[in-house]
């Protein structure tokens, strides 16, 4: 079964259909998730440093943290390629 690939930052991707949920990592019920995503070796760090801005959580169980907003990531999993504002290779003229 083949899925669409959406970029959720620094060359990572993830296929668009097993994505649960995208969630904000500020508030305690989350940085729990977070912590028993790691006690339990189900957490993957895609921030390459960064602060985590949104945590994506997968039909799997897996938690993916993500430097990218989590605003940006819903549009993306809905079909947008890029931020808000658009993606300057999207812009013709």
């Amino acid at each position: 079964m083949e899925g669409r690939l959406v970029n959720i930052g620094f060359g990572n991707t993830v296929i668009a259909h097993r994505v649960v949920a995208v969630v904000m990592p500020g508030s305690a019920p989350m940085k729990r998730l977070r912590e028993d995503a790691r006690n339990s070796q189900r957490l993957v760090d895609a921030t390459h440093g960064r602060k985590t801005r949104s945590i994506i959580v997968t039909d799997s169980n897996h938690i993916i943290l993500s430097a990218v907003h989590a605003e940006t990531l819903s549009l993306r999993l809905n079909g947008h390629r890029g931020a808000p504002g658009g993606d300057s290779s999207e812009k013709e003229g």
